[in-house]
């Protein structure tokens, strides 16, 4: 039996709250619901995100047992051609932002990283039209 529905909330470290909730909200379209001393409300993406004060280097990212860094999660638009257009607009407004990746499924990827290093990754493929 299946109780979970959806993800609801998304965490992410950053070092100033008042910096990385201007930069959401430039960068990415995000809404800022609600903010205090201690984090900030966003709307982005049909999730909120709380952006939560952490220490100098800490990330949603990690390494696997390769070493190779991974992200906290994947955003999706519609098609390879949105995607280009996400990525050119990131490169536009100076955001770092990776290579598009062919990864051996269906869609292709591009990684974007916050000025915390947060990594995120995001797929030319909804999954509603993709089977896994």
């Amino acid at each position: 039996m299946v109780v979970l529905k959806r993800v609801g909330t998304t965490y992410l470290p950053v070092t100033n709250v008042q910096k990385a909730m201007e930069w959401y909200c430039t960068n990415l379209g995000a809404i800022c619901t609600y903010q205090d001393a201690d984090k900030a409300i966003l709307q982005l993406a049909d999730q909120s995100f709380f952006l939560i004060p952490a220490a100098q280097g800490a990330s949603n990212g990690f390494k696997d047992s390769q070493g190779n860094e991974w992200f906290g999660l994947t955003f999706e638009v519609d098609g390879p051609e949105a995607l280009r257009n996400f990525q050119n607009l990131l490169k536009e407004k100076g955001v770092r932002v990776g290579s598009i990746e062919e990864r051996g499924h269906a869609g292709i990827n591009v990684r974007f990283w916050d000025e915390d290093g947060n990594t995120f990754d995001v797929w030319s493929e909804w999954r509603e039209k993709v089977s896994t």
